[in-house]
């Protein structure tokens, strides 16, 4: 017989629980967005480029959190769907500058409704005091790995 101080239940564990919550939301959103081509990571690395009009892979991947391996590869699969496009940085040469298509906009701008969509069935039945406790507690998660 186990020692209850051994006893370890992963089920009640907070990776545990925010994976299986993450994997619910992207069921979700990969259900109720109308691109099946456009993953939540396409979108979100899309918004980010939105957001700064102009950046750098290494911004995308900041303002992401998702890490470089995948971002190369979602920011190549937005690249051939011609949702973003690619320079030279006209200031050093080395680097490279992202920025959204007309395309790419508009994909941003049709989709942004069903995404408020994909967060309303993502939070469930979590009331409205609930929602914003999750918000703050996940936010403070999170603001806690930078001290």
């Amino acid at each position: 017989m186990a020692s209850s101080k051994l006893h370890y239940d992963f089920h009640d564990q907070i990776g545990h629980l925010l994976r299986r919550a993450y994997q619910r939301h992207i069921a979700i959103f990969q259900e109720a967005i109308p691109d099946s081509d456009l993953t939540a990571a396409q979108f979100v690395a899309l918004c980010a480029v939105r957001e700064r009009r102009s950046c750098s892979l290494n911004d995308i991947v900041k303002t992401t959190a998702i890490d470089q391996a995948t971002i190369r590869g979602v920011v190549d699969r937005l690249k051939g769907r011609e949702l973003i496009q690619i320079s030279a940085d006209p200031n050093d040469g080395r680097k490279h500058v992202i920025r959204a298509t007309e395309h790419g906009l508009g994909l941003i701008e049709r989709t942004i409704p069903f995404a408020r969509h994909v967060t309303e069935c993502t939070y469930g039945s979590l009331n409205a005091g609930e929602r914003v406790a999750l918000r703050f507690l996940l936010q403070k998660m999170m603001e806690s790995e930078n001290s």
